[in-house]
């Protein structure tokens, strides 16, 4: 498969300016696959808004960004109708939506009205202003970026909005001998400066289309339904994994499939993406946010579900 190719000059190169994060850089890319788009949520300082950059001047494609505040309003987000005095006319102004790669930085800081100016743009692909309705240029993804040590002057994103972000991760910190690497590379050179397009035009596109055709046998979509049922019967989850998860979790292990140059699913590629598309989805009851975290929930049914027996590239039990 050409994308496996590709996937290994991708990494190759955008390890040459973020260190240590080979995992949420094929995560972001599954994202972008299925036309989904992604949460992070790390302290400051991490390599968020560089992964974002680096991501649009690899596609080359146009990268914009939006540092979210109090005071930014829906029009500063999908765009408005002036008023142009030499014209004597209205004229319409895009967003930064219209763009490749969008940044949504520190996302939490926007008052839930402009949180929500974002929902249209994400899950349909568009924006309308005033009654105009204007389609985002492909691919388009947006990489919303949360800070967890602040909550002054924040509003939490709600459910709703949380569930239209295909996949959430957490990089982290950098072990001691990334973080020793990353300095040595970068005492004399910034290497962005080096990066440079890999896809052609139209690439990514007819990629995500071989995507959809990744296979998934009955006894694979069972294995997946068993992990969303239980979310749903859970005694510390109150509210558990959306039709809409559903769906992102068959294609984020589709895209994973395609990744490792395989046209079938197999039970690794669902336990490989499944933290990252499900767990931002669940909301735990009382008690089970008093006793642990969503993950560790999350972990506690992988356990406990029987796991298939994978056979030539077909599954049984």
């Amino acid at each position: 498969m050409k994308i496996v190719e590709k996937m290994k000059i991708v990494q190759q190169e955008m390890q040459k300016v973020l260190i240590g994060k080979e995992k949420t850089i094929e995560l972001v890319m599954i994202s972008l696959l299925n036309n989904g788009n992604v949460l992070l949520e790390d302290v400051p300082g991490t390599g968020k808004t560089l992964l974002a950059r680096s991501m649009a001047v690899l596609l080359g494609g146009e990268f914009k960004r939006i540092q979210f505040t109090p005071d930014v309003l829906p029009g500063d987000v999908t765009g408005i109708q002036f008023f142009n005095p030499k014209k004597q006319d209205f004229e319409l102004r895009p967003g930064p939506v219209m763009t490749n790669v969008l940044l949504a930085d520190e996302i939490n800081r926007a008052t839930p009205r402009t949180q929500s100016s974002l929902l249209e743009v994400m899950e349909e692909k568009q924006v309308t202003i005033e009654g105009t309705t204007l389609k985002l240029p492909t691919p388009f993804i947006v990489m919303a970026t949360q800070n967890p040590l602040e909550s002054q002057g924040t509003f939490s994103l709600p459910e709703a909005q949380m569930d239209r972000f295909f996949m959430q991760m957490k990089s982290g910190y950098p072990t001691m001998k990334e973080e020793k690497q990353m300095i040595q590379m970068m005492r004399l050179h910034n290497p962005f400066d080096d990066l440079t397009c890999l896809f052609e035009e139209g690439e990514i596109e007819s990629f995500q289309e071989e995507v959809k055709r990744i296979e998934l046998s009955d006894v694979i979509e069972d294995y997946l339904l068993n992990i969303v049922e239980a979310t749903r019967n859970s005694e510390y989850i109150s509210v558990g994994v959306s039709p809409r998860g559903t769906i992102a979790f068959m294609k984020a292990a589709q895209g994973k499939a395609y990744l490792e140059g395989r046209r079938y699913v197999t039970p690794d590629d669902l336990q490989f993406v499944a933290p990252y598309v499900l767990s931002h989805r669940l909301v735990l009851t009382m008690e089970g946010s008093m006793r642990m975290t969503k993950q560790k929930v999350f972990n506690e049914i992988l356990t406990q579900i029987e796991v298939p027996v994978e056979v030539l590239g077909t599954s049984a039990t």
